[in-house]
């Protein structure tokens, strides 16, 4: 048996390190602060953004754009200027409910045409036998009542719809009380029955203004498709930047109880963005695929024009991916954050795919005009719903891809550019 000499205590040679135990770091404040601070704050952002947006859609709702149509052709009742359409349109058009509808006095084929480009979230049509309708009622043995149309937009998405049909079906029911109470004063022999059906003359008919397919989500298949597309550039840009600092030997890989470190390979910032951004187009080709391939393939989601949604799918979450890369490259550790709330946190609120933006607070419509995630909502609807018209908001979606691109390489290159100058180098020496 060797002799290993009397025992000293501890090894507190170079070679060992006395290991920490969880108990005592527990008392170490500095250990708390920063953890507890962002995830307060975090707590606290996304309960006011999210729940703010949606909270009371009815008190924040104002100006929702529905069209209002005359197509009264009937004659002036006797001792009147105008028929019975045209006043009736003129006194709901007068009353804008309290601010909440924005009412364009449209023809039928004008109405329907903003229907299919989905400018408008509804309409009321006054059909064209509407006078002689309501004039036949004071006659003997009338039975049969006039009656106004209410037409849906499902593809402006349930709630939009909803809100619209809500505004339009009360405006008529006024219209028809309203008219009642001339009707009944003017008749004053008519029996019990009559005046019964003098006093609400007008009949509500609700049709759907511009049908969309029974897979298609009620309206919000396409809010679901663009936040896809929107994860996908987020995640994969993240996952890609998190890769190539592995690969590169800037950041440690740790998989279970498995740790490694690769060597340090010398490249400036500018290059390894450039290489991340490369990386980004190459792999969001399969994401995007991929996307596109499992909700229509394999959920049957209803979708049309398919070369030009795999195209802007890609383009969509290839803008995303690059303003990922964009942002990591120039706030480092904290990139990962800061692009969730670019393109999440405060995207979901503001996109008005779900909650009109007719319907939110005025904060999350000012977010609207530069929120990735409203302008790509906007041309994933017009694919989807409305025949990839331009003016349903594609042309506009393309618009603001290109310059989200833009500005994602300007931004991130002048700023890995201007690190590199300053000498704010990346490599540093493999850990012993």
């Amino acid at each position: 048996m060797t002799d290993t000499g009397p025992d000293t205590g501890p090894d507190t040679g170079p070679d060992t390190v006395s290991e920490a135990r969880a108990i005592a770091l527990l008392s170490h404040l500095q250990l708390w602060l920063v953890p507890a601070v962002l995830t307060g704050l975090l707590a606290l952002l996304l309960s006011l953004l999210y729940m703010g947006g949606i909270v009371n859609p009815n008190r924040d709702l104002r100006d929702l754009p529905i069209a209002l149509v005359n197509g009264d052709t009937g004659k002036p009742p006797a001792g009147q200027g105008e028929n019975l359409g045209t006043q009736v349109t003129a006194a709901i058009a007068a009353d804008s409910a309290g601010g909440k509808a924005e009412w364009r006095t449209l023809t039928r084929a004008q109405a329907q045409d903003q229907l299919d480009s989905g400018k408008v979230y509804g309409a009321l049509v006054v059909p064209a036998d509407f006078t002689d309708a309501v004039t036949a009622l004071t006659t003997t043995g009338a039975t049969e009542r006039p009656t106004m149309t209410t037409l849906t937009n499902p593809g402006k998405g349930s709630l939009g719809s909803s809100l619209a049909g809500q505004i339009t079906t009360k405006a008529a029911h006024q219209a028809s009380q309203d008219l009642g109470e001339r009707l009944t004063r003017a008749a004053t022999g008519a029996d019990s029955t009559s005046r019964l059906l003098l006093a609400d003359p007008v009949e509500v008919v609700t049709e759907v203004g511009h049908p969309i397919g029974t897979h298609s989500g009620l309206g919000l298949s396409a809010f679901y498709y663009t936040l896809l597309l929107v994860l996908a550039g987020f995640m994969g840009g993240n996952v890609i930047s998190n890769g190539v600092d592995t690969a590169l030997g800037y950041a440690d890989n740790e998989i279970g109880p498995w740790h490694t470190r690769r060597p340090t390979v010398p490249i400036t910032r500018n290059q390894t963005l450039l290489l991340k951004m490369a990386m980004t187009a190459g792999i969001t080709l399969l994401s995007a695929s991929l996307v596109m391939a499992c909700c229509v393939g394999v959920l049957d989601m209803d979708a049309s024009h398919l070369p030009l949604l795999w195209i802007y799918s890609y383009c969509a979450s290839l803008a995303v991916g690059l303003g990922v890369q964009a942002i990591n490259a120039a706030f480092g550790g904290i990139g990962q954050l800061v692009s969730m709330f670019v393109f999440i946190v405060l995207g979901l609120p503001s996109s008005g795919a779900t909650v009109p933006l007719q319907a939110v607070p005025d904060f999350y419509r000012f977010l609207s005009h530069f929120e990735p995630m409203r302008q790509l909502s906007d041309g994933v609807r017009a694919i989807l719903y409305f025949d990839a018209r331009g003016d349903a908001g594609l042309t506009r979606s393309w618009l603001m891809i290109a310059l989200g691109t833009a500005l994602a390489l300007v931004f991130g290159f002048a700023m890995t550019s201007y690190y590199d100058r300053r000498g704010h180098k990346r490599l540093t020496p493999r850990p012993v």
